[in-house]
């Protein structure tokens, strides 16, 4: 008999649907502190919760039998995922139960803010009768521009079709293919905010996405331009948006998420030409409903076969494998972070070769290990073997692997090769002495690399003085050069360098690179 605690309000179609499966036992109790979780979760197999009940450390130690913990939703900031994956505890959440909900949301409120609706009613309420003064606009015909095109981003578009908009959409980590079979318009983010009548986000917030909406992507904006952002607070920059809005740089926005929940004292609050809901996002029946059933599916599917759906962690896997394939997976995660930082448009392959020794490992563990590296920080939640594929698959990403006992130059060699619109990107990486990780190839270019740290990139004319106006710059920023690499010149008389740095550099010091007039590319890889 497999025991499920449940210990936040579940919808009661979720516990029906536990109820009727054979071999399960279900347990509701609520309100549980730290302390009285742990002395209730020993006996227990998985846990089902919302966004109430901290899984901290100490309550996963407590956890003797768990194997498995349940979020009915989206966040899963209360649960200590890296406690969780060393104790060998799936855990995993309902990502697109309330797509549509959140999406819905996303349009109610671009037609609220078209028909002046808050206010139309506020008006009534007080008396007045100021049709003129509520003159609103249609939407039919007008652009409907939509940052992040993940699953609640391409529903919100194929409402947008249906309400007769124009649709455009940015999201660099999604194929092009993706956005031609929904015939919807790929364009820059500069374009986007340029061309959006009505600008909605639907991005994850992750360092590379905080106020990605700023003071100067505002001022690209028309004045009777309309934001709305149902997705994560901090997206936006406040203080730029108040500004905007006040001095009439744009038309209004319609916030469902901010910076500090809820936004009290927030100036935004003090403006006529800004709407505001509570983080309504998942707050209909129907999501509690899907979110609840969802779980319950997925926890049952996994207590009785194994198969990890949506899991947010690795699963347990034995030592003799991880020792065998430890130091290929780890060469492997560090050349797709390698690639996705050289790849200047979306990837839409990736081609995992194993040669020599490499090969006598499994290969899938090191390909979908290179998978990972290319979409690690790109999301909200993290991404690992259980989950990378059905990323990958949902961003157009297709995979392909193989394998040979033949090499050259190296007893073990990995290929990573990424495909994307316009140009192909190859690494090789080795291992010396079976343990430690070299990029010993980028494209037709030789050149041994240890990859840790910051690297800077560049291609540059293969001649005397560039790699002394390189270091000077650098030198000019305090910057030291620990290690420096320099391949030989391809048929163009182009060369590449390497060079690891002990800090990494800012985007005007990048500039600066570039200014070079011999250097043709300068790229800054985190690792």
């Amino acid at each position: 008999m497999k025991k499920i605690l449940i210990s936040d309000k579940l919808a009661e179609a979720g516990i029906n649907y536990l109820n009727d499966q054979p071999g399960v036992q279900i347990h509701i109790e609520t309100g549980l502190n730290e302390d009285q979780l742990c002395n209730l979760i020993g006996d227990y197999d998985a846990l089902l919760i919302r966004s109430d009940t901290q899984v901290t450390k100490k309550v996963l130690q407590a956890a003797k039998n768990l194997k498995l913990i349940g979020r009915a939703g989206i966040g899963v900031d209360n649960v200590d995922i890296p406690a969780a994956t060393e104790l060998g505890i799936i855990v995993m959440n309902t990502p697109d139960a309330n797509a549509t909900t959140t999406a819905e949301l996303a349009i109610a409120h671009m037609m609220s803010l078209s028909r002046h609706l808050p206010t139309a009613d506020r008006s009534v309420r007080a008396g007045k009768w100021e049709r003129s003064k509520l003159m609103g606009s249609e939407i039919a015909h007008k652009t409907l521009a939509v940052l992040g095109f993940g699953t609640i981003g391409r529903i919100v578009a194929q409402r947008g079709f249906g309400l007769k908009m124009q649709v455009i959409a940015y999201d660099p980590f999604v194929a092009p293919e993706i956005f031609e079979d929904l015939g919807v318009e790929s364009v820059s983010l500069e374009e986007l905010v340029t061309r959006a009548d009505y600008l909605t986000l639907h991005c994850p917030l992750i360092e590379k996405t905080r106020n990605v909406i700023d003071s100067a992507k505002l001022a690209m904006m028309k004045k009777q331009a309309m934001i709305i952002n149902c997705a994560r607070g901090g997206l936006i920059d406040e203080a730029a948006l108040y500004d905007a809005l006040k001095n009439g740089r744009i038309a209004g926005a319609a916030l469902d998420v901010y910076e500090n929940e809820p936004p009290a004292d927030s100036p935004l609050l003090g403006l006529d030409n800004i709407v505001f809901t509570p983080h309504l996002g998942a707050s209909t029946s129907e999501a509690q409903v899907a979110v609840s059933v969802e779980i319950a599916r997925q926890a049952v599917t996994f207590l009785k076969t194994g198969e990890a759906v949506n899991a947010l962690n690795l699963p347990r896997v034995s030592a003799e494998e991880l020792k065998k394939s430890h130091e290929f997976i780890t060469l492997a995660n560090i050349l797709g972070k390698v690639l996705v930082g050289l790849a200047t448009k979306p990837i839409e392959k990736i081609e995992v070769a194993l040669m020599g020794r490499a090969a006598e490992v499994e290969a899938r563990p090191v390909s979908v290990s290179a998978l990972i590296g290319v979409l690690s920080g790109q999301f909200s939640t993290p991404v690992n073997r259980v989950n990378a594929e059905n990323i990958a698959k949902r961003q157009g990403i297709a995979l392909v692997e193989s394998k040979t006992e033949e090499t050259q130059d190296y007893l073990s060699l990995i290929r990573v090769t990424g495909h994307c619109a316009d140009h192909t990107i190859t690494l090789a990486g080795t291992l010396l002495g079976g343990c430690h990780p070299r990029l010993v190839g980028i494209d037709q270019f030789d050149i041994e690399v240890v990859p840790v740290g910051t690297l800077l990139v560049t291609q540059h004319d293969d001649k005397p003085g560039v790699i002394s106006a390189i270091s000077s710059v650098l030198g000019n920023a305090n910057i030291n050069i620990s290690r420096m690499q320099v391949g030989t010149a391809d048929e163009q008389q182009r060369a590449m360098a390497v060079i690891s740095v002990s800090e990494p550099l800012t985007e005007d010091l990048l500039q600066q690179l570039c200014h070079i007039p011999a250097v043709y590319k300068a790229i800054q890889i985190n690792l």
